[in-house]
C-alpha cells in the first residue's frame, strides 16, 4: 500500500539562488522519497488557475508575477504523514518567524519570496499533484 504522497514546489527565488540541489538534499535527508520531479515554468494563466483561491487577495497580481518570472521545480514527494511533516520541514511562511533549520528559515528571504510551497492538506496536495503532473497516476 502507498504511503501518503504531498506536493511541493521550489519556487523561483530558490532556483535563482541556486538552492535546488541543497533543498531537494534537506527534503530526502529529511525521509522523503521523490515520487515525481520537473523543473518547468508557469504561464500566466496556468499560475492564475493554481492561485484562483488567492484571486481576491490584494497581494495576488505580485505573486503572478513572482512564480511566472522564472523556472520553478515541481514535485511529489511520499512519506507517511507527509503533508503535515512536510510542512513542519518547510516552516512558517514569514522565515522571519520560521524555526531554524527549516527551509524557509535557511532558504527564504520574505513571506513574498518564501523559496518553497507546500501542501496544506491531502486533498489538497492531490490537487496539486495532478495540476503540475500528467494524471492521478501520481497519486
Amino acid at each position: 500500500m502507498a504511503t501518503n504522497r504531498t506536493f511541493t514546489m521550489l519556487k523561483p527565488d530558490s532556483i535563482e539562488k541556486g538552492n535546488i540541489g541543497a533543498i531537494l538534499e534537506k527534503i530526502t535527508t529529511s525521509g522523503f522519497r521523490i515520487v515525481a520531479m520537473k523543473m518547468t515554468q508557469l504561464s500566466t494563466a496556468n499560475c492564475e488557475e493554481f492561485y484562483a483561491i488567492h484571486s481576491e487577495r490584494p497581494f495576488f497580481g505580485e505573486l503572478i508575477t513572482y512564480m511566472t518570472r522564472g523556472a520553478i521545480v515541481a514535485a511529489i514527494l511520499e512519506k507517511e504523514n507527509a503533508v503535515e511533516d512536510f510542512r513542519a520541514l518547510i516552516g512558517a511562511t514569514n522565515p522571519a518567524d520560521a524555526a531554524e533549520g527549516t527551509i524557509r528559515k535557511l532558504y527564504a528571504d520574505s513571506m513574498g519570496e518564501n523559496a518553497v510551497h507546500g501542501s496544506d492538506s491531502n486533498e489538497n496536495a492531490e490537487i496539486e499533484g495532478n495540476f503540475h503532473f500528467s494524471g492521478r497516476e501520481q497519486f
